[in-house]
């Protein structure tokens, strides 16, 4: 599943930003990114996405982490302690500030880097720098493909 998603992802590469957006060469963001390689991987979503706004992480209600809890109803998580180093595959959140939940979200393709939608730029393939680590919130992997999805016996 880590080599279909990181490939998948990578299909995606050039892809402009566009808010709420999820289609692959015409327009998407963060998310749209992570909902379109759960299609390609996986299958049809298993919930749509509500509409939000651009600064939907600064309305959230105190104690809240939306992004975060969504991810954890579909996804596998994965402990971020000390010498966490982000497997290919692993979906990122980041937190731009320690009160605010996660409001950004990438796909580690292994050694170093990241693919992800970033306001006014195409989907790229990119460092995960210091940076992007100190803000690193959660991380998540995609469950196996159901064996009925893949065509294995």
């Amino acid at each position: 599943m880590r080599d279909a998603v990181v490939a998948a992802a990578r299909g995606w590469i050039g892809t402009p930003y566009r808010h709420q957006a999820s289609l692959r060469g015409v327009a998407c963001d963060c998310l749209g990114l992570v909902r379109g390689v759960w299609r390609e991987c996986l299958g049809p979503e298993p919930e749509a996405a509500p509409p939000y706004a651009a600064s939907w992480a600064e309305s959230a209600a105190p104690g809240t982490d939306p992004l975060a809890e969504a991810a954890a109803r579909h996804l596998l998580p994965v402990p971020i302690g000390p010498g966490y180093e982000p497997a290919p595959g692993d979906l990122l959140l980041f937190a731009f500030r320690a009160h605010l939940p996660a409001r950004h979200c990438a796909i580690a393709t292994g050694r170093g880097s990241m693919i992800h939608a970033h306001d006014g730029a195409a989907v790229a393939e990119v460092a995960l720098t210091r940076w992007w680590r100190r803000h690193l919130a959660h991380a998540f992997r995609f469950p196996e493909a159901p064996e009925s999805r893949t065509g294995d016996p």
